[in-house]
């Protein structure tokens, strides 16, 4: 069975989004609102999209075509942008400040647009799923760290589509390349921080809010084997955590809709959703 290639997917007529929020002052420091027809209040999907952590690779509106699918079943979505590693001050900390400030915008623009933010589900696709297992583990960051919040926006569940949780294990595989990775945290050395320590979903630990990691059998950047092992480690601290695999897809189809593996997706969002 023959793969579906990027092409194929950003052939399709490309869906726009309600609205263009900025959550700073730099031109990839905002977000893009879907908003369901009606007057709500509307649940909510805060979306994130990979490409390695490079902003050369991928931006937002990748994930278009899945936040259209969404906002027609009447879920409204928070899709972010951020600045790459590859960009003025994105690596550590700079792009997870990104996205945490992007998600903790959903505070202040709830209200106005009838949203849901007390039951949030983060939805995150490749490096994109890592940040979505990472929002839900903001609160577990040290207090010394750059990237604590003493509120960080409260995830109520996490879809992850191929996503690269465990950044250490990501690294030592050389997915992505290691210069990502490295460009992300900035390379582990004997006596400077530890990199992972807070950046890491695998190393911040088991939460209360279930996760949900689906996976394309035919992956050739996110094996399945690897969110595997981070469910297993995951479920070893507790942790409500579920792995699915889906047969003869590969990493477009997991956010290509009318796809089995995006199916899914739907079909977790809306479990997580209630």
């Amino acid at each position: 069975m023959r793969l579906m290639t990027w092409d194929d997917l950003l052939s399709r007529p490309m869906p726009t989004a309600s609205e263009h929020l900025a959550y700073g002052p730099g031109p990839l420091q905002f977000g893009e609102l879907w908003l369901p027809a009606g007057k709500g209040p509307f649940p909510v999907v805060v979306m994130i999209h990979g490409g390695c952590w490079a902003s050369s690779v991928a931006q937002l509106t990748i994930m278009n075509y899945v936040a259209e699918d969404l906002r027609e079943r009447g879920i409204a979505v928070w899709n972010l942008e951020y600045r790459g590693f590859d960009r003025p001050g994105g690596g550590y900390p700079g792009t997870f400040q990104d996205v945490a400030a992007g998600a903790d915008l959903l505070a202040t623009i709830g209200p106005a647009h009838h949203l849901k933010i007390d039951h949030v589900v983060a939805l995150g696709h490749s490096a994109g799923g890592h940040f979505a297992a990472w929002l839900a583990a903001r609160g577990r960051i040290a207090a010394a760290s750059p990237l604590h919040a003493a509120h960080p926006l409260r995830i109520a569940g996490v879809v992850s589509l191929g996503g690269l949780s465990d950044l250490e294990a990501v690294h030592a595989l050389g997915i992505c390349g290691v210069e990502n990775v490295e460009g992300l945290v900035g390379a582990a050395r004997p006596g400077v921080r530890d990199v992972w320590a807070d950046t890491s979903p695998a190393r911040l630990g088991a939460g209360p809010e279930p996760q949900l990691f689906i996976d394309a059998d035919r992956d050739p950047i996110s094996p399945p084997s690897l969110d595997a092992a981070y469910v297993a480690k995951m479920r070893a601290l507790g942790a409500h955590v579920r792995q699915v695999t889906v047969p003869d897809s590969g990493h477009a189809e997991l956010i290509a809709p009318g796809t089995a593996a995006w199916s899914r997706a739907l079909e977790a969002v809306d479990e997580l959703l209630r």
